[in-house]
């Protein structure tokens, strides 16, 4: 039973959550200006103080992009609007005489979809074991938060690149602010996040502005290496302004259009760069400004945030991708591997390729390159301490439809939703057990990490020397580098540079 929750003031004003299950929510708080009308494609502003008490019990409007997957249901339970700069709050009901830990997260969706409504990031279950005060974050999707068309700026009116970053900053500097009027510790911050929320997490790390905002970090399935140049952003930028049909005035266009007309234009957009594989036009840029170079230097130059840092990935992360109506093109075709090839390092082709020939793991190239062997380069470069894992529990319902241990199935874990609708249909075949009992080691583990920096269970530090790496399973078990024959035929590989 929901029950009104206590008034908290904010640096917008005061907000009154609810209440349910031993958890105090204070939904759709706004830590920036809605960033509409003269905000568009503006850095993030400071908050517009509200009169009188705010409503927190209903969550802040989705972020503009289609409706996919489950952001369907999360579009319908809540409006979509670009005034969707707003965060989420869950605290313990239980008192406290110490301010708890803060864990913050950043949803996934390839930069285009997600929302912090989605049923599966509540984060009720870190609240309730971790105690812990727990955030997830609305940031700006798409060709609003991403796309760097700064170049069609003026003085007069100046256009931003990097938003949904700024965003992610702007929400981090909220929380320093604002999260000890809801019991948690400003100076014990962890971020978190899966795909996505993981390329944020690492990018965070690289970005001078937003130290000092976070302390620990855990990236779940990141692709480090998907964050561009920007003389290739800017020639996205300008393909997307001519498929909006606003070259001869790309500020007036890009200002005035619709959000149903920039959803158009992205969708041409992405239907153009199929023979860039292996690319997201929506991602992080280098503008040597915000963030001065491409995150895996930074790490790899020992300029990253020495955080202590979990990261890993799933063992067929590129699978998912095969699926019906997914669009992003991880390699899982022989013709976009050829092109990413030509396009990068084919100097490299031959190597990288033999060490999949013949087996079966040729499905799981794409995934390789996107996800694991550029997280492997922060492992393997990162200054702070460091844990690895892999995730390989498996379902017979995976297994059926060939995906197993795919992108996105340890949010299952971390969320626990092993007994949801969709952790029913998972286990429907069997593995229900198992999933319990993974769930239940994750979340210990990622607890323990956000309140005193370590995992709870035995797992020893990833150094390149021994390369110990947590595999999560039925059983879990620490392997020394494991997939050493892949990993050696990616070496000196770039992408994208």
């Amino acid at each position: 039973m929901t029950t009104p929750g206590p008034e908290v003031k904010t640096t917008g004003g005061l907000v009154r959550g609810v209440t349910a299950h031993g958890v105090h929510s204070w939904r759709g708080v706004p830590y920036a200006a809605p960033p509409v009308g003269e905000l568009r494609l503006r850095a993030p502003q400071p908050v517009v103080p509200w009169e009188g008490v705010r409503d927190g019990s209903r969550f802040g409007p989705v972020p503009i992009q289609e409706r996919i997957g489950e952001f369907i249901g999360a579009g319908k339970q809540t409006p979509m609007s670009e005034d969707s700069l707003t965060l989420n709050v869950s605290a313990p009901t239980t008192p406290s005489d110490e301010p708890r830990p803060v864990m913050v997260w950043f949803y996934g969706g390839a930069f285009v979809v997600g929302a912090s409504s989605a049923p599966t990031y509540r984060g009720d279950d870190f609240v309730r074991r971790g105690e812990c005060v727990f955030v997830s974050v609305n940031y700006r999707l798409g060709a609003l938060g991403y796309l760097d068309f700064s170049a069609y700026g003026t003085p007069e009116r100046p256009i931003e690149d990097n938003l949904g970053l700024r965003d992610q900053i702007a929400a981090l500097e909220w929380v320093r602010d604002n999260i000890a009027a809801f019991g948690g510790d400003p100076g014990q911050v962890t971020i978190f996040g899966e795909s996505a929320g993981a390329i944020s997490v690492t990018t965070l790390m690289a970005t001078p502005s937003a130290r000092g905002l976070f302390h620990r970090a855990i990236a779940e399935s990141s692709a480090p290496g998907m964050v561009f140049g920007q003389e290739r952003a800017r020639s996205w930028a300008a393909g997307f302004v001519s498929a909006l049909g606003a070259d001869d005035d790309p500020l007036a266009g890009l200002t005035t259009a619709t959000s149903h007309q920039l959803l158009g234009a992205a969708q041409v957009l992405r239907d153009r760069l199929g023979d860039q594989p292996g690319t997201i036009p929506t991602a992080p840029v280098v503008d040597g400004d915000l963030l001065p170079e491409a995150p895996l230097d930074a790490f790899e130059g020992g300029r990253a945030a020495d955080v202590p840092l979990i990261i890993g990935t799933n063992d067929t992360e590129g699978r998912l991708f095969e699926l019906p109506r997914l669009r992003l093109d991880v390699l899982v075709s022989e013709d976009s591997a050829e092109r990413m090839f030509a396009l990068t390092q084919p100097e490299l082709r031959d190597q990288v390729l033999a060490a999949y020939a013949g087996t079966p793991h040729r499905r799981d190239l794409g995934g390789d390159y996107m996800f694991w062997y550029p997280s492997v380069r922060v492992m393997q470069a990162h200054r702070g301490p460091v844990w690895a894992y892999r995730y390989d529990l498996t379902t017979p319902v995976l297994n059926l439809m060939g995906v197993r241990a795919t992108h996105g199935m340890e949010l299952y874990a971390v969320f626990g939703l092993a007994d949801s609708t969709a952790g029913r249909w998972l286990t429907a075949l069997g593995g229900r057990r198992a999933l319990r009992g993974v769930q239940e080691r994750v979340q210990a583990d990622w607890i323990h990490f956000a309140r005193h920096g370590t995992p709870a269970s035995h797992w020893p530090t990833y150094d390149p020397e021994t390369r110990l790496t947590k595999i999560l399973d039925r059983v879990d078990r620490v392997e020394s580098d494991p997939r050493r024959e892949r990993r050696l035929a990616w070496e000196g590989f770039r992408g994208y540079d």
